[in-house]
């Protein structure tokens, strides 16, 4: 008898969409942390660590057998720490700035997506079951990630619009998304990762509106106490996960499209 192929990715619904936007805010503030104050290490030096560290977890992501929501979880936050770092060197350091940081970026997920497709590999994230196929997608995460915070800095202080009022504005398209999932015919698919993309922004300027000074149009919390609450928070759904986790959808063949922003 054929071994059933296994997802090591979780189903989608709305614990995973929480603790998405809390594992990426908590990226953006660790990368604070130690590219800028209180460590100042820099972005480059940053961004080497963290891409070391974002190896380390995906191998132990690749070489599992199944899904475990510490290690996947572990990689996703690792992928939007080295993403801020890379994404603030590009746009600061290097001198593309935040628009033109945020259209590189764009570009290259859209080819990233665009190349996905061409493989023939499922982008059903709730079925991905190969190899490949994971390689895949967390190319797309890592993008996405990096582009979150090159897009939250274009909209703050690129645009002007201010911390509160881009988290504001990202909060409405998420909710348009949602109504989007449920009210039309739209591809499950392309709202899955028009959320994905924007749960990474969301993040970033809510972390800032949080952290930044009040000079700064933050409430001026600190990278320290922003990083230890939401490592707090994340560590509890994490481990609600991990104590309720079910067989994924690859598992269950198709039992599995119900929830919240679910692929279809």
């Amino acid at each position: 008898m054929s071994k059933v192929p296994v997802s090591k990715l979780p189903m989608v619904g709305v614990l995973f969409w929480t603790i998405k936007i809390v594992a990426t805010t908590l990226g953006e503030s660790v990368s604070n942390f130690v590219s800028m104050a209180p460590l100042n290490l820099g972005y480059a030096a940053s961004a080497l660590i963290f891409l070391v560290t974002f190896a380390l977890t995906l191998a132990m992501q690749l070489k599992s057998d199944r899904f475990q929501p510490v290690v996947f979880w572990s990689v996703i936050l690792t992928t939007s720490i080295v993403g801020t770092a890379m994404s603030d060197y590009m746009n600061r350091t290097a001198g593309l700035g935040y628009a033109g940081g945020a259209a590189v970026l764009t570009t290259l997920l859209v080819l990233v997506l665009i190349g996905w497709r061409a493989t023939g590999q499922t982008m059903d994230v709730e079925r991905i079951a190969t190899t490949k196929g994971e390689v895949l997608y967390w190319t797309a995460t890592l993008v996405s990630n990096t582009l979150g915070t090159s897009s939250g800095d274009f909209l703050s202080d690129g645009l002007g619009i201010g911390f509160r009022d881009s988290a504001l504005l990202l909060s409405a398209a998420m909710l348009l998304i949602l109504a989007a999932h449920y009210f039309t015919p739209i591809s499950g698919t392309v709202l899955f990762w028009s959320a994905y993309v924007l749960t990474r922004p969301l993040g970033a300027v809510a972390e800032n509106a949080v952290e930044k000074p009040v000079l700064q149009g933050g409430m001026g919390v600190g990278t320290t106490i922003t990083s230890g609450a939401l490592l707090a928070v994340l560590v509890v759904l994490v481990s609600y996960q991990q104590l309720t986790r079910r067989p994924t959808a690859v598992q269950q063949r198709g039992t599995a499209t119900s929830a919240t922003f679910s692929v279809k």
